[in-house]
């Protein structure tokens, strides 16, 4: 079997373990790791040390093309690159992998879209939620029309102190870095949407405000390491009890400025930190979607709710009680006819990112005629609709209107597919 070569873009957390050492560890007898593109020098060598490779290191992604030739380039570095990577590498005859979201403009869509049609060569979006074995149960049951036709969901996401603080300490504090996180964070639950619901999202409006980091802070330092408010900081992080993040960004630091540690109370934090969002989709379905990113606990609530019942999931990811390793799904029929009006169906946690729905993903891209069965595989269009609800999302909370998908990208929304994701190019 002829192995896929592939170059690494970019050595942060994602790149250097999920794309780098884990994809190596589960499938190398699939791909090749040829190179790798970092441009500060030093965490490039640090990471490749850590993926255990001896790939040559390069500082620009031109060079590599050049002298390596691959045939694929997974694309980790901050969202708001993403689009002139991907372009050049498909220019150049390779496909892609680009880490979630695709990218973070109408115009930085428009130039994928365009050079993916262009050159032929394919682009997979890394939308790893579709891949998590209750995720998959939900569409499964969705599918069969357990609860008859869909008319509304309610869908909550909670990032606790921990998590959510890391996108405020980062570059994703900086809408022109990440599109803020209704593109960066939420990009994942409007694919989870737009796959779960098969259909694409027609008008958005949302509320959203900065309630807890930025300006809403008591005080504030240069860092976490020489603030002189740690003591008293809820949110202070001791990268040195990290040696993974320190020796990734510490050092590093010297060469391009970039500490990882960030005041979470930085008075120019520009994104906001707790969202509301509606939507309505083409088949008329309507979706309540919040996001919170200071919560005590991790996880989601998700309920479909339709003409025949309602499936519930309440999920944790992380909280300070004991909860089993496993999802339970709750089946509730209206119409029983025989039936359980209440099925509990359990979904064990399996190892891997994700609880699985990493390694299933890998599985999917690099292991021939493995079957898409659930229509998971997400290329560009599913990733430019993603992205296309969070621009519309932060342009309604600053404007107050509701925004129609239509009017953002008129030729995504009219190409053929009024009420359909199947095809994920």
């Amino acid at each position: 079997m002829e192995k896929r070569r592939f170059a690494l873009i970019g050595t942060g957390n994602r790149g250097t373990t999920m794309w780098g050492k884990d994809l190596l560890a589960g499938w190398r007898e699939h791909v090749d790791l040829t190179a790798i593109v970092e441009k500060n020098s030093l965490r490039g060598e640090r990471a490749r040390n850590m993926i255990g490779s001896n790939a040559p290191l390069y500082e620009n992604i031109d060079s590599m093309l050049n002298e390596q030739k691959p045939d694929l380039v997974i694309v980790c570095t901050p969202d708001h690159t993403h689009d002139d990577i991907v372009v050049r590498a498909l220019e150049s005859g390779i496909d892609v992998i680009t880490e979630k979201p695709m990218t973070t403009s109408v115009e930085k869509i428009r130039r994928i879209l365009d050079a993916e049609k262009r050159t032929g060569r394919r682009v997979d979006v890394s939308f790893n939620y579709r891949y998590a074995p209750t995720a998959a149960k939900i569409k499964e049951l969705l599918n069969a029309g357990e609860i008859g036709r869909v008319t509304s969901v309610d869908f909550h996401w909670y990032l606790n102190t921990k998590h959510g603080a890391d996108y405020f300490r980062r570059w994703h504090a900086y809408t022109e870095n990440s599109g803020s996180l209704f593109v960066h964070k939420a990009t994942h639950h409007f694919d989870l949407l737009n796959w779960y619901l098969d259909s694409d999202p027609d008008a958005v409006t949302s509320f959203a405000d900065l309630q807890n980091y930025g300006r809403k802070g008591l005080f504030r330092g240069p860092r976490c390491k020489l603030c002189p408010h740690a003591h008293e900081c809820d949110y202070y992080l001791d990268l040195e009890a990290d040696p993974f993040l320190d020796s990734l960004y510490e050092d590093p630091l010297k060469i391009d400025g970039y500490f990882r540690d960030g005041c979470v109370f930085r008075e120019d934090i520009d994104i906001p930190d707790t969202m509301v969002v509606s939507l309505r989709y083409r088949n008329n379905v309507h979706v309540s979607y919040s996001l919170n990113t200071f919560q005590p606990i991790e996880g989601h609530h998700l309920a479909f709710n339709g003409t025949k019942g309602r499936i519930e999931l309440r999920q944790y990811e992380a909280q300070p009680w004991e909860e089993p390793k496993e999802d339970t799904i709750l089946l509730i029929r209206n119409f029983p006819n025989g039936k359980e009006a209440v099925e509990r169906i359990v979904v064990p946690h399996f190892t891997g990112g994700h609880y699985g729905g990493d390694d299933r993903m890998r599985n999917m891209i690099f292991k021939p005629d493995t079957e898409d069965r659930l229509a998971q595989r997400a290329g560009t269009r599913a990733g430019a609709m993603s992205v296309l609800c969070g621009i519309a999302a932060l342009e309604s909370s600053r404007t107050g209107k509701v925004v129609n998908i239509a009017d953002l990208m008129p030729e995504l929304a009219d190409d053929g597919s009024p009420n359909s994701l199947r095809a994920s190019r």
